[in-house]
C-alpha cells in the first residue's frame, strides 16, 4: 500500500472516508435489497406482475451495490487492483445498474398510476416486455462507450471508474447529450407525470395515501447531481470543478 502514492488533491483522511462511506452504504444497500428479492422468490403471493418490476429495480440497485462496495475496497487499497479492462468492466456494470435502476423507478410509477387512478391490471406480458426493453437499453446505451462512443476511464480518486467526463470532446459530447435526449428524459417525463397524475386523483378524492414527491425527491437526489455535472462537461471544462464533488 506505501508504495502508491495518493490521487492529487486527495489525502489519506479522503480516501478512507470515501471508502468508509461507501462501505456503510453499499452494506446497508445490499442487504436490503436481498430481502426484496428473497421476498420476491419466497413468498408465492408477492411473485405479481407489479412486483416483479420492484424485483428487478432490487436487482439493478444490488449490482451498483456490489460496484460500490468494489470501489470502496480499492479506496482502503489506496489504488485500483484491476487494470484498465477491470476499469472498463467495472464501469460497464456500474453504468448498467444506473440506466436500470432509473428506469425501472419511472416503470414503477407508470404502474403506480394505473393502480390508482386508472385502476388497470398490469400484466405478466407487458411486465415481461418492459423489463427485457429496459434491459436491453440499459445493456445497449452501457456497451457504447467500450465500441468507442464515450470512453470508460477513472474517477479523479483513480479507486472506481466510469463514464470519462474530463474530456469533453465531440465523441463524449454527442454520447452524453444522445443519452440524456433519447434515453434519460423519458423515465424522467414518465416518473414525474405520474407521480403528479397519482398526487391529482388523490387530491380530488381526499385520500392522500402517501407523499408523492417523495420517490421523485429521492431520483433527483440519487442522480440529479451526477447527470448535470455530465452533463455541464459537455459545455464547460469541468476539471475545474473539485475533484472532490
Amino acid at each position: 500500500m506505501g508504495t502508491h502514492t495518493l490521487p492529487e488533491g486527495f489525502s489519506e483522511f479522503d480516501m478512507f472516508a470515501f471508502g468508509s462511506a461507501l462501505l456503510v452504504g453499499g452494506l446497508l444497500g445490499f442487504f436490503l435489497n436481498a430481502i426484496s428479492i428473497l421476498a420476491f422468490l419466497k413468498v408465492k403471493e408477492m411473485r405479481n406482475p407489479s412486483n416483479f418490476l420492484v424485483f428487478n429495480l432490487a436487482l439493478a440497485d444490488i449490482s451498483l451495490n456490489l460496484n460500490g462496495l468494489t470501489a470502496a475496497y480499492a479506496s482502503y487499497l489506496r489504488y485500483w487492483p484491476f487494470g484498465q479492462s477491470g476499469c472498463d468492466y467495472h464501469a460497464f456494470q456500474g453504468m448498467i445498474s444506473v440506466l436500470a435502476s432509473i428506469s425501472f423507478m419511472a416503470a414503477i410509477a407508470w404502474d403506480r398510476y394505473h393502480q390508482y387512478c386508472t385502476r388497470q391490471k398490469l400484466f405478466w406480458s407487458t411486465t415481461l416486455t418492459i423489463t427485457s426493453l429496459i434491459w436491453i437499453l440499459s445493456i445497449f446505451w452501457s456497451a457504447l462507450p467500450l465500441m468507442g462512443w464515450g470512453v470508460y476511464d477513472f474517477e479523479p480518486m483513480r479507486t472506481c471508474c466510469t463514464l470519462d467526463y474530463t474530456r469533453g470532446d465531440r465523441d463524449y459530447i454527442t454520447y452524453m447529450l444522445s443519452l440524456v435526449l433519447l434515453y434519460l428524459l423519458f423515465p424522467a417525463f414518465t416518473a414525474m407525470s405520474c407521480y403528479d397524475g397519482i398526487y391529482r386523483q388523490f387530491k380530488k378524492v381526499h385520500h392522500h395515501r402517501f407523499n408523492t414527491s417523495l420517490p421523485l425527491r429521492v431520483l433527483l437526489m440519487c442522480w440529479g447531481p451526477y447527470i448535470v455535472m455530465c452533463v455541464y462537461a459537455c459545455f464547460d471544462n469541468v476539471k475545474l470543478v473539485s475533484p472532490k464533488l
